[in-house]
């Protein structure tokens, strides 16, 4: 089960047609479960821990418009994605949380991917 794959995600077309995940997108969906996996892959990243089965990073800005212009940056690659994070934004500060809803609130392959493309924007 370590390397269970969610079968069951069924994603919509621009048509509205349901189809199944794509086999690359299968690939993001998958649970990482094991916390040598996790934390080899943590270690990739820039400040991000994992935390109550998400991924977290706090980041702070000089103001709250260079706060928000990141919050906006995000929106593109997680909308890209199809994958959105839990944002929390006070001022100058934003803490985002990751996980896979459609995963059962765990962390996957897309996390990670969501995670790198923040590291990169910041």
């Amino acid at each position: 089960w370590e390397d269970l794959l969610i079968n069951d995600v069924i994603h919509l077309n621009l048509n509205g047609n349901a189809n199944p995940l794509s086999p690359q997108m299968k690939k993001l969906d998958r649970i990482i479960r094991k916390k040598e996996e996790i934390k080899h892959k943590l270690g990739e990243l820039n400040g991000w821990i994992f935390e109550n089965d998400c991924l977290k990073r706090n980041f702070e800005f000089s103001n709250f418009r260079d706060a928000m212009s990141f919050l906006v940056r995000i929106s593109f690659e997680a909308d890209q994605r199809d994958h959105h994070p839990e944002i929390f934004n006070c001022y100058n500060r934003v803490s985002l949380s990751l996980n896979t809803h459609d995963a059962g609130g765990k962390v996957t392959e897309k996390d990670f991917s969501l995670a790198s493309a923040i590291d990169d924007i910041k």
